[in-house]
């Protein structure tokens, strides 16, 4: 177990701050991504890309891709990194997002929190849809993602947010969980686990939905929490938004220079 979680810490994180843009700047990209906390379960760094409509990186019963089976059993974002850079797909926008504390060194999103990125763009009409991944976590091969490439058109043929209230919002429920079908779901190996043990590999297993997680009850994690509220069939697990970071208003615009006025008046009278 304590060597999957360091293995998550150390690859994990690494991308954080080159693809992703903290300065928040007019114009960038931010997405926010909320774990509702409607259970006791924390999903790890959402990784996300803006794409042409061509990105499908899993389809549900098929096989997953050495990229998603790393992101499902471990929370390592690095394989779709690759993939999605391999792609070629216009400017190669993508990045993740944290939580703003996490624990223990690792940057998970419990229930309740919310985690923030930018991402700079060049031209949003190049890249309208939207993609995602991120594991479930206590669980062995349970993720959140989009199942389909075109899913999520987020931004119009303009390059505008493609909703009225400049905000494109994607709501995830229980019943969008899937399962990688890599690993058997017995809590046993699974990262940030504190049941220990090993975990089994899944012969011949394919992606499907997760189910209803109940062979999870009573696991514990190193942040102190333990398994015992599951999701209704129809909760809401997260939700992931997308807006555009407004221009200054003209107002804010003049707040430094009338800040500059009372100094510059206190220098004439000198």
């Amino acid at each position: 177990m304590y060597k999957r979680v360091l293995f998550f810490v150390a690859i994990a994180t690494a991308p954080f701050f080159s693809t992703t843009s903290f300065a928040q700047s007019a114009g960038d990209i931010q997405v926010d991504f909320t774990n509702v906390g409607n259970a006791d379960f924390a999903l790890t760094p959402l990784w996300f890309a803006f794409q042409n409509g061509n990105f499908d990186f899993f389809d549900v019963g098929q096989a997953s891709s050495p990229a998603l089976e790393l992101l499902a059993e471990d929370g390592v974002v690095s394989g779709l990194q690759d993939d999605f850079t391999a792609a070629g797909q216009p400017g190669n926008i993508q990045g993740v997002v944290t939580a703003p504390g996490g624990f223990a060194g690792a940057p998970v999103v419990e229930p309740g929190e919310t985690g923030t990125a930018f991402v700079t763009p060049i031209n949003p009409a190049n890249y309208q849809f939207f993609s995602f991944a991120s594991m479930l976590i206590p669980t062995n091969d349970t993720f959140i993602g989009n199942d389909s490439a075109m899913a999520y058109q987020v931004f119009d043929s303009m390059g505008n947010i493609n909703d009225p209230s400049g905000t494109f919002t994607i709501n995830i429920f229980a019943s969008d969980l899937y399962d990688s079908g890599t690993e058997d779901n017995t809590g046993l190996g699974a990262p940030f686990s504190a049941a220990g043990g090993t975990a089994t590999d899944t012969v011949g297993g394919l992606i499907g939905p997760a189910g209803d997680l109940q062979e999870f009850a009573g696991v514990g994690t190193p942040a102190g929490f333990t398994v015992n509220e599951f999701f209704a069939a129809d909760a809401l697990v997260a939700t992931i938004s997308v807006s555009v970071v407004p221009e200054p208003s003209a107002g804010t615009a003049l707040l430094p220079a009338l800040c500059l006025l009372p100094l510059l008046r206190r220098r004439r009278q000198a």
